[in-house]
């Protein structure tokens, strides 16, 4: 496997709308195998961060079975308006994806709709804004944009629920944790901070 550092702004899969995408350059990453690697999971156009890839059939198939059971752990580092009043809490909500009259879709929170769960932790304050590290559970789409936002706390840069800024999405996909199977060693991989997220990250105290 591999993983990469998915720069926002760039779709993991092309679209009717995207005019160039993570799979425009697999071919770059064969590195002498006999097939392109592919994604194992995806990431929002606009999120930054760590995005997996599986370099055979087989180990897609693994990191597929494992990110499907929940065993591989993610941290998201967001930086959200205002922000919870609690240092550390969890939110348990279901969502759907819903047509809209325009003929697109958007998820929101239904309680008919299929379980989503996140838990969340402070990791700085200031100016209004808060930083959050945040552990998706459940791997639903725009799951963690649309919980903060439900939650009175909606991400930075996020237009869609809210929050636009200039700056853009503020959401990393900062680590990925990936269980050994078949012999292997559990690893942990780190994104670096994005330089359009430095800004309102040192704000609430981080120090790069």
């Amino acid at each position: 496997m591999l993983v990469i550092d998915k720069p926002a702004g760039l779709p993991t899969h092309p679209g009717p709308r995207a005019r160039a995408s993570v799979e425009d350059w697999l071919e770059e990453f064969r590195f002498g195998k006999r097939r392109r690697p592919e994604p194992a999971h995806r990431l929002d156009t606009d999120t930054a961060g760590c995005l997996v890839l599986g370099r055979t059939r087989p180990a897609l198939a693994a990191l597929g079975r494992l990110f499907a059971e929940g065993r591989i752990g993610r941290t998201y580092w967001a930086v959200v308006r205002g922000g919870p009043e609690a240092e550390a809490g969890e939110i348990a909500l279901p969502l759907a994806k819903v047509s809209t009259r325009a003929g697109g879709w958007r998820v929101l929170p239904d309680p008919r709709g299929q379980p989503a769960v996140t838990a969340w932790r402070v990791l700085g304050r200031g100016g209004g804004i808060t930083w959050l590290a945040l552990a998706p559970r459940t791997g639903r789409t725009h799951q963690l944009r649309v919980h903060c936002a439900a939650s009175g706390f909606p991400i930075l840069g996020d237009r869609l629920h809210g929050a636009a800024a200039e700056e853009g999405l503020q959401l990393l996909a900062r680590s990925v944790t990936i269980p050994g199977w078949a012999g292997r060693q559990t690893i942990t991989v780190e994104a670096p901070v994005p330089a359009h997220m430095v800004e309102a990250l040192s704000a609430c105290g981080w120090k790069g």
